[in-house]
C-alpha cells in the first residue's frame, strides 16, 4: 500500500535551526577567502526528515479544524435568531493528505410547504465537484485554497448519514469559494422563515 502513493512530505520546520543567518552565502566566502566554512549554520542536513501520511493528514485536520470553529463562531454571532449546533470533524484524503474538509454544523431548512432539508455545512483546503455517485469528490483542483459547501443529507438503512440526491443529482445546496458568500448562503439556510431570509439577503 505505501509504496502505491505517490506524494512525499518533509518537515520544513525541522530545516530552519539549521538554515544560515543572515550573512554573506558560504559560497561567496570561498570565493574572497579561499576558507570553507565549517559553520553548521552554512550547510543544509544531509537528509530531510520525512513525514509520514498519518503526521501530514494529523497537520492537516488540526488545520481545518481551526478554521471550522471560527467558522462556526461568525455564524453564531450575525443574527440572534439564527443558531447552528457545534459539529465540527475533519479529515484528511487517504491519498493526498495535505488535502482534507471540515465538517462545521447540520441543521433542518423548510422551503414552502415542501419536506423538511437536512443539511452539512463543510469547508475544504481545495476545490471540487460533488460527485452523484458513490464517492464524495471528483475532479479534486488546488487552484483555490478554500471550497465552502453545504450538502443535503439522508439517513441510510444502515442509520449513518449520507448525500441526499434525490436534491440536484448530487444533493448540493452551494458551493463556492468565497468566505463572505458561503456565510450568507448558510445564514439563509438556517434562517427561520421567509421573513428573516430577506434580512441576511440584504446584508
Amino acid at each position: 500500500m505505501e509504496e502505491k502513493r505517490k506524494f512525499r512530505y518533509f518537515d520544513a520546520a525541522a530545516l530552519k535551526p539549521l538554515l544560515p543567518q543572515p550573512k554573506k552565502a558560504s559560497h561567496s566566502e570561498f570565493l574572497r577567502t579561499g576558507r570553507i566554512s565549517r559553520d553548521k549554520g552554512d550547510w543544509l542536513p544531509d537528509e530531510r526528515r520525512y513525514l509520514t501520511y498519518e503526521e501530514v493528514a494529523e497537520r492537516t485536520e488540526k488545520k481545518l479544524t481551526t478554521a471550522g470553529e471560527t467558522t462556526h463562531e461568525r455564524l453564531n454571532n450575525v443574527h440572534k435568531l439564527i443558531r447552528f449546533p457545534k459539529i465540527i470533524f475533519s479529515k484528511a484524503l487517504d491519498e493526498r493528505p495535505h488535502l482534507g474538509y471540515c465538517h462545521v454544523t447540520t441543521a433542518k431548512t423548510r422551503f414552502d410547504r415542501n419536506r423538511p432539508i437536512v443539511w452539512s455545512f463543510y469547508i475544504c483546503n481545495f476545490v471540487a465537484d460533488i460527485s452523484e455517485n458513490e464517492g464524495f469528490f471528483q475532479h479534486i483542483r488546488t487552484d483555490y485554497s478554500r471550497m465552502y459547501f453545504a450538502v443535503a443529507m439522508q439517513q441510510a438503512e444502515d442509520g449513518r448519514m449520507q448525500i441526499d440526491r434525490s436534491i440536484r443529482g448530487n444533493g448540493l445546496l452551494f458551493k463556492t469559494n468565497d468566505p463572505a458568500e458561503a456565510l450568507k448562503n448558510v445564514l439563509v439556510l438556517g434562517a427561520p422563515d421567509e421573513t428573516v431570509r430577506e434580512i441576511i439577503r440584504k446584508l
